[in-house]
């Protein structure tokens, strides 16, 4: 059998994405067997689990830059990815290769006999079983989808984290904050710490934490992210207080996300080293979170941002870092988001839409996504066929001083990198 198996990752990628007749299928029961049969019950020394809506990937980067910065050894698992599958896995801030994925991969083929796994379940299996070859102080996983039967629940984290609660996914997680919040909580666990990066999470989330005798930790009211001028912040709770560096992540909801993950990393109760706080702060990276590019006289950003949470924080960033001409934006959204509602919180900050089409299953024309877009500040926008001529339209019609933005899902960054990449 082995002869027949996939010999490179990309060969990889295109086999586990036809091996279940689902491309979402909730439920732990097949994944949680198969890493029985690996022993994937501890993929790390420590383990934060991280959920939400938005800020997962930022919480986490934020969580990995610090603890790294304490010395520690320390592996993280995102998705999607923007531009490789290699960045889904990383060991102390480096992408996993090729070899180590495959070996990984190979490892669940191994144990899986006839359980068939979804594209999701077959990743998360293979950056457990990585992470547990690595022995890593800390393991942080990001939650794919929902949580309580999200794969990476399979894995009983000593902290968990949710960062926010808002609609997204509503097919599977359900219609409002309640329900989905119910989602997310599945990945508390019992007399272990949750931290809620939000002053208002759902009661479904508080509920759950109580059954649990979970201790919820909350933004606003139990840690505090209080600013003290342009360049400094402070963190505090009832014992401890900590001034620091504005994140290199410029967003003001970064500051919320780095917040939240110093609460995560205190919960854990291992010493940290008073300026790794700092470090981490000041160095967190993450593609496609309001990445800055320059071309000539234009700024252009990009943001993975999706739905109107995400957008409400897009428009805020955009207000907070004013330019002295317009700002021109890019719009590409998958079918199956809340398209007139990301576009009505950003209208006040956008003098100029372009739209764009994306392809996929899930993707949708232009002229689709103008068509939803009916009583809105996009309702006249330009159309282009995909995200790389929407973005030479608008910056065509850009001069200096002016700002393109280009966001609306992890594809329109991901059709935008290479090229802004690339051109410097």
């Amino acid at each position: 059998m082995s002869s027949t198996r996939p010999a490179t990752l990309a060969q990889w990628l295109a086999h586990i994405e036809q091996q279940h007749p689902q491309a979402i299928a909730m439920g732990l029961e097949r994944v949680r067997e198969v890493a029985q049969r690996m022993g994937l019950e501890r993929p790390a020394r420590h383990c934060i689990v991280v959920g939400g809506t938005n800020g997962k990937g930022s919480t986490v980067a934020f969580i990995e830059a610090i603890a790294r910065a304490a010395g520690w050894k320390v592996g993280a698992y995102t998705s999607p990815h923007l531009l490789a599958y290699n960045e889904r896995v990383r060991i102390d801030a480096a992408d996993a290769d090729d070899a180590t994925l495959l070996a990984g991969f190979n490892a669940v083929e191994d144990a899986r006999g006839d359980t068939p796994l979804t594209y999701f379940e077959y990743g998360t299996l293979c950056a457990l079983w990585v992470f547990a070859q690595a022995q890593l102080d800390l393991a942080v996983l990001e939650v794919g989808l929902g949580g309580r039967l999200d794969a990476v629940n399979i894995i009983d984290a000593d902290v968990s984290v949710i960062t926010t609660v808002d609609i997204d996914h509503a097919d599977w997680l359900g219609n409002d904050r309640e329900s989905i919040g119910a989602e997310k909580a599945g990945i508390i666990r019992g007399w272990k710490p949750v931290i809620l990066g939000e002053i208002d999470p759902p009661s479904s989330v508080l509920r759950r934490a109580y059954v649990l005798g979970a201790n919820a930790i909350r933004f606003g009211s139990d840690f505090f992210a209080e600013p003290i001028d342009s360049e400094r912040w402070r963190w505090r709770d009832v014992s401890f207080r900590i001034e620091l560096p504005q994140p290199a992540l410029w967003a003001p909801i970064q500051r919320n996300n780095a917040a939240t993950a110093i609460a995560a990393l205190r919960a854990l109760d291992r010493p940290v080293p008073r300026a790794a706080w700092a470090q981490g702060v000041a160095q967190a990276q993450v593609a496609g979170r309001l990445q800055r590019f320059q071309r000539g006289e234009v700024e252009v950003l990009v943001d993975v941002g999706h739905n109107p949470q995400a957008a409400t924080a897009l428009a805020a960033a955009l207000k907070a870092q004013r330019v002295a001409g317009r700002t021109l934006a890019v719009y590409a959204a998958l079918a199956d988001k809340d398209a007139q509602g990301v576009v009505q919180a950003l209208q006040a900050q956008v003098d100029a839409w372009y739209l764009a089409g994306l392809e996929g299953a899930r993707g949708q024309s232009a002229a689709q996504l103008r068509a939803r877009l009916h009583g809105t500040g996009a309702a006249q926008a330009a159309l282009a066929d995909d995200v790389l001529a929407a973005l030479d339209a608008a910056l065509a019609q850009a001069t200096a001083g002016d700002r393109v933005l280009v966001f609306g899902s992890f594809h329109t960054v991901a059709d935008a990198l290479p090229s802004l990449c690339s051109a410097g």
